[in-house]
């Protein structure tokens, strides 16, 4: 009796230390999908429990990733945002002695310098000497047999927004689809999504699937790179529904409501916080002829167009670094200024259709033209319903009733693949 008292009281004591280090913080376990794995020391805590609470890239902990990639040819898909500090994540990985053997560039390159939608060429990166394929040239989204033999894994660290018509998610997907083609191993090296704090928009309907929407995701699906490279795997969205060997390297320090400010720009048009902010209530305009201030100081931060009156501010859009050619070129437009909005207003509120609407409303009622061209608008939004619905005279909050249902659908489907708190 003495010695099962003594083992019960051990083994209460180990409970009871268990359960006091899972009260501050919990380590991630393998997600439900299969062929992932994740770096098992990856604590899902809150900025607050470290000092400085700084949140730590997947890039930065070499320790985690370096050794499983050794005697591996690699291949890294990355561009101006992979950064570790003030070193790219390319150099950090040839001083650890990583044999990185291609680069995969997305939309607007490695460096980052091209237009939205501007074809890149491949080249080589003038810094290593290391062949550069672009993804986005125009002639295939998937890499060349020749490409694919000459390699054994894809990394990828690429900085993302969480938007289903933000580019560099499918890009990812389409190389988890060579990789499931050819028989590669991959690996993501997560970052933070500035906009991973709340999912909202339709489901993407996988009729309008395009380059501006490849999986059936909200428009805000609150989800890293990392955690939607492992949805994409466990719900069978990749090339003939088959896993990929895949592994994330998690970030440190970040749970899906860290304000984590980017510390470089994604992408050339998208040059602050409020700018990513709003871009899910804003990139909607690209289907039409209303200007959201390409060639301006203010991109997605401002609205307007030389037709809509009534407005004190205007602005002119000119050809500019990343804007060469934006809609309403030179032209005085008239419109909305929103550069001055509080952030966490705009969070609070998620996508906005106010302003779609607003800017519809007041070119029809003069019989001025809106849609440049509907199709693409649709591509955009999911779905060709909003845009009826806004033509029938619907209001924001009438329209963003219809997808809610779905939002939490979503967000039920989604939590097996979840690495961060929410």
């Amino acid at each position: 009796m003495k010695k099962m008292t003594k083992n019960y009281l051990l083994l209460l004591l180990v409970w009871l230390s268990m359960s006091s280090m899972s009260s501050c913080s919990h380590r991630v376990s393998q997600p439900a999908a299969a062929g992932v794995a994740v770096a098992d020391d990856q604590q899902a805590a809150s900025p607050a429990e470290k000092p400085g609470g700084e949140v730590v890239v997947g890039a930065a902990r070499t320790g985690e990733y370096v050794p499983l990639l050794e005697g591996k040819r690699v291949a890294l898909l990355s561009n101006q945002t992979g950064m570790v500090g003030d070193k790219h994540t390319l150099d950090l990985m040839l001083e650890q002695g990583v044999n990185v053997v291609t680069i995969f560039s997305p939309e607007h390159g490695f460096r980052g310098n091209a237009d939205a939608g501007e074809h890149v060429s491949s080249s080589v990166d003038e810094k290593t000497g290391i062949p550069i394929a672009s993804l986005y040239d125009g002639k295939s989204p998937m890499p060349s047999r020749e490409v694919m033999d000459g390699i054994d894994i894809i990394v990828t660290d690429i900085q993302d927004v969480g938007l289903r018509f933000y580019t560099y998610y499918v890009t990812m997907i389409n190389l988890m689809d060579a990789a499931v083609t050819y028989g590669k191993q991959f690996m993501v090296l997560d970052r933070p999504n500035p906009n991973g704090m709340y999912v909202d928009g339709p489901i993407l309907d996988m009729s309008l699937k395009s380059g501006v929407g490849r999986l059936p995701i909200p428009t805000v699906h609150g989800m890293t790179l990392g955690e939607l490279a492992q949805m994409a795997n466990g719900e069978g969205w990749l090339k003939d529904s088959k896993k990929v060997d895949l592994t994330v390297i998690p970030c440190q320090n970040y749970t899906h409501q860290t304000r984590y400010t980017l510390p470089i720009a994604p992408s050339p048009n998208l040059p602050n916080m409020l700018a990513i902010y709003l871009y899910p209530s804003m990139c909607y305009f690209e289907g039409t002829t209303v200007s959201l201030g390409r060639g301006t100081d203010w991109p997605f931060q401002v609205y307007g167009h030389p037709d809509m009156t009534g407005y004190d501010f205007e602005f002119t859009p000119k050809s500019r670094f990343g804007a060469k050619t934006p809609p309403q070129m030179d032209n005085l437009c008239h419109g909305v200024d929103l550069h001055n909005l509080d952030a966490e207003d705009v969070i609070a509120k998620g996508i906005n259709l106010e302003y779609i609407i607003d800017a519809y409303r007041n070119l029809t009622k003069n019989g001025k033209q809106f849609y440049l061209k509907s199709n693409f608008f649709d591509l955009l939004m999911g779905t060709t319903q909003v845009r009826q619905m806004i033509a029938d005279g619907k209001n924001a909050d009438e329209i963003k009733a219809t997808w809610q249902g779905d939002v939490e659908l979503f967000k039920a489907q989604r939590k097996p693949y979840l690495l961060y708190e929410e």
